[in-house]
């Protein structure tokens, strides 16, 4: 297993809870970002029943499976460990699971913390099975000092072994870990639900479904206009939010009792609509669980693709790189002020703004309809393999394998076969295409562009001479 494979974890010492009479100190133990164990923050938590019980979750969601493939067994993978973001807004807590299908996010808001010492930056932080069992076990009334890392590091003895952990970490993890924070940007919400018709819905969830099983949320209004309750059909529906393996969602339930309120957020669909990604949104006092879920369970948020059209032109590339040089960790990027710093139309700082998220250097936050600044603490080997379709696009056009034949249509040799792209619409900012392909045929553009019309973007864009 080579270093592009696998993320390496370097801790100090575990992670640990230590409890006594009426208080308990939580130290997260942190490994990489501005350095080799950053020291982020320092702080007591107003709510420490549903902090603990939200990192709990996020653990449970990391090591999870929620989809194994037929004929193959799960393989027992150390999870990856959640990324922690601290600025002044609050503290930003992550995780993705192992079967690509399910992202779960914890916002602790800086209201519900009373803060010590705060340092922004972005950070690994270890979540072992003893601190599991020790968060689970939580004495209730206890007040929580929570650190992220610590500033006695420095001081440590020389013998103190560091605890290294090398997670195999396949780039269809990175990638729809990013995917999914460019996927939820353009969601919108639904449906809201709190009281007993909160708890009603999640808890009436199936246990468990067929591997294709996909549901759809629709609401009954209120007088007010509200939904007064969500009920699952089997077919969609104007203004249903798709559920694929309903099951999954029903991992927010230990939350449940500090909940006020269920936001349900997904792309428009209609009665001929696909299975689309949803993401729902858990009020908490003090916090906010996001948990998005992939169209499929079988089908992971890596596959979906659906930004390479953008991230085979050049400029776009390029406004990305500027872009992320103004950024500082902002909790909430406003698209306004940039793009007057950047000098750029706010549609182009946008169309940025999703070529960073496909890579994971910011995220998307529902609740505020904001992206903010996060670049994930992993080697830049990983960032380099996230999209092998547009890899393989620039490797034909820089073999001349893309030749125009008339009007709106391009040939494209690749290795011993010849297929046809098809421009069907004029239009080069929302330009689609048809391709011929196996790859085209069997998904109808619903996972993004074939390596062969990427190849056809990358040949008509003029910053992409050559495929440079």
């Amino acid at each position: 297993m080579t270093a592009a494979d696998q993320i390496i974890y370097r801790y100090p010492q575990p992670s640990h809870l230590e409890q006594s009479p009426g208080q308990a100190r939580l130290a997260l133990t942190s490994s990489g970002g501005t350095e080799e164990h950053p020291f982020f923050f320092s702080g007591t938590v107003k709510q420490p029943a549903v902090v603990a019980q939200g990192l709990l979750l996020l653990a449970r969601v990391a090591r999870t499976r929620f989809y194994v493939p037929p004929n193959a067994l799960a393989g027992v993978l150390r999870a990856a460990d959640p990324v922690v973001t601290a600025t002044d807004q609050g503290l930003r807590l992550e995780s993705f699971s192992a079967c690509c299908g399910v992202y779960a996010r914890l916002d602790v808001d800086a209201a519900a913390l009373d803060i010590a010492q705060l340092r922004s930056g972005v950070t690994n932080v270890d979540v072992n099975p003893p601190l599991r069992q020790a968060l689970a076990a939580l004495v209730p009334g206890n007040s929580l000092k929570l650190d992220v890392g610590t500033d006695h590091l420095q001081v440590r003895a020389d013998d103190q072994r560091i605890i290294e952990e090398k997670v195999p970490l396949p780039s269809r993890w990175l990638k729809g870990f990013a995917e999914t924070q460019m996927l939820c940007s353009q969601m919108a919400l639904h449906h809201e639900l709190r009281g007993a018709s909160l708890r009603q819905f999640v808890q009436a969830l199936p246990r468990s479904s067929v591997t294709r099983s996909v549901m759809w949320a629709t609401g009954a209004r209120g007088a007010d206009g509200g939904t007064r309750a969500l009920r699952l059909a089997s077919s969609p529906a104007q203004g249903a939010v798709c559920l694929a393996g309903p099951e999954r969602l029903r991992v927010i339930e230990p939350l449940l009792r500090f909940a006020t309120a269920l936001r349900a957020y997904g792309s428009a669909a209609e009665p001929t609509s696909p299975p689309l990604p949803s993401a729902w949104v858990l009020e908490l006092p003090g916090a906010r669980l996001t948990l998005a879920l992939s169209p499929e369970k079988a089908r992971g948020f890596s596959g979906e693709g659906s930004l390479l059209h953008l991230l085979a032109m050049g400029d776009a590339q390029e406004d990305a790189d500027f872009v992320a040089s103004l950024l500082n960790l902002e909790a909430r990027i406003d698209i306004a002020d940039l793009a007057r710093r950047a000098l750029l139309p706010e549609s182009q700082v946008s169309a940025a703004l999703a070529v960073l998220a496909s890579s994971g250097q910011v995220g998307f936050d529902l609740h505020s309809g904001c992206f903010f600044h996060r670049p994930l603490p992993l080697q830049p080997e990983l960032l380099l393999s996230l999209h092998p379709r547009l890899s393989e696009a620039h490797k034909l056009v820089a073999q001349a394998a893309v030749t125009a034949k008339g009007t709106g249509r391009f040939e494209v040799q690749s290795g011993p076969q010849r297929y046809e792209v098809q421009q069907i619409d004029t239009d080069e900012q929302a330009a689609q295409y048809r391709c011929n392909c196996p790859w085209f045929i069997k998904y109808q553009g619903l996972r993004g562009p074939c390596k062969h019309v990427l190849a056809v973007r990358l040949f008509l864009d003029p910053l992409q001479v050559n495929g440079a």
